[in-house]
């Protein structure tokens, strides 16, 4: 079981970690707005957007509870 000062960094980490993506999904769509489109940053942004949602996911599995246990 996760410690309180644990569970409070995972979730400081999780909100920073969100508005992360956030920020990067708007940014992308603002790059597909412009006229010439540089594909090789687009392919960076969206690889980096899809490694944030798996750290999000990996951390919010840590976050709730084991129904096992």
């Amino acid at each position: 079981m996760l410690e309180d000062e644990e569970l409070l960094q995972l979730r400081h980490q999780l909100e920073d970690l969100r508005v992360e993506h956030r920020d990067l999904d708007h940014a992308i769509t603002v790059l597909l707005e412009a006229p010439y489109v540089d594909q090789l940053r687009l392919g960076r942004m969206k690889k980096r957007k899809l490694a944030l949602k798996d750290s999000i996911a990996r951390i919010e599995s840590k976050l709730i509870p084991d129904l096992n246990a």
